[in-house]
């Protein structure tokens, strides 16, 4: 069983990624339990997920952080792949267009956010407003510094209104990086995600470390924890995040909602037919 507690940020912690290895296994013997470990994770994902949709009293929300690489589209793919399409939501922040930069720098984000009986997924996320802004000093430092602060509402808000938020931070080594830019120069299939600036933003490590410590640090709390998840080994991470996932619906615990009193008179009609 993977110990999700050792990897999840308590609040008030100081966080130090070197302390985290992004090569662990976390405490998964080997590559067929973890990959077996997802996979009975989903099923049982896929059942919460279908009562969470009929009851319709609660969504969660998964945020996916990351260097460039650490795998947030193949997480996607691999840990939701088997759930209700009609009950998932996908959505990946980029860079904001004018329109999303005359409105205040949350708004888009909680116009993606989940109806109730959903879940979302944000590939990327409010916290680019204190990651690659901060980085590349596209504000000043007042600006983001202030920002830790807001998310820390916005979060609180939404967790009262009735919005579950589990926030994974997939921790990837330099080495490691290179290597799967590397490999999508070799496959055709992947050259298109392939850019100049994949390789120029690697000079930035040192400082998006730093952004992210601070944002472990000072934006993990009770209500919206951030986990370091160990993403060298891909099937680790996915097994860490089906299980964060399993977790997070366990608590919600939904079920499925009372239906007609009258059954009986509901097996009349069906006869008639």
């Amino acid at each position: 069983m993977i110990d999700i507690d050792s990897i999840r940020i308590k609040p008030g912690t100081e966080v130090s990624l070197d302390t985290f290895d992004p090569q662990s296994k976390a405490g998964i013997s080997s590559k067929d339990a973890g990959v077996e470990l997802a996979e009975g994770n989903l099923e049982k994902t896929e059942e919460l997920q279908s009562k969470l949709w009929a009851e319709k009293k609660h969504a969660l929300v998964l945020v996916l952080q990351g260097m460039d690489t650490a795998g947030k589209d193949g997480t996607i793919r691999k840990v939701l792949s088997g759930l209700n399409p009609t009950g998932v939501v996908v959505w990946s922040f980029g860079k904001p267009n004018q329109e999303e930069l005359d409105h205040d720098y949350l708004q888009r984000i909680h116009d993606k956010l989940p109806q109730r009986g959903r879940i979302g997924v944000l590939n990327r996320s409010h916290y680019e407003d204190v990651l690659a802004v901060r980085v590349h000093d596209l504000v000043p430092e007042p600006t983001w510094s202030r920002r830790y602060r807001h998310i820390n509402e916005f979060e609180r808000m939404l967790t009262d209104e009735g919005t579950k938020i589990i926030k994974c931070f997939l921790h990837i080594s330099p080495e490691e990086q290179l290597e799967r830019l590397r490999e999508r120069i070799e496959e055709p299939g992947k050259n298109w995600k392939l850019s100049d600036a994949d390789f120029h933003e690697r000079k930035f490590w040192p400082a998006y470390t730093d952004a992210f410590e601070a944002v472990l640090t000072r934006c993990s709390t009770d209500h919206a924890p951030w986990h370091v998840v160990p993403a060298n080994r891909k099937w680790v991470r996915n097994a860490v995040i089906s299980q964060i996932l399993l977790d997070a619906l366990v608590e919600l615990d939904p079920q499925y909602p009372e239906g007609p009193n009258d059954l009986d008179e509901l097996r009349q009609l069906a006869d008639l037919d």
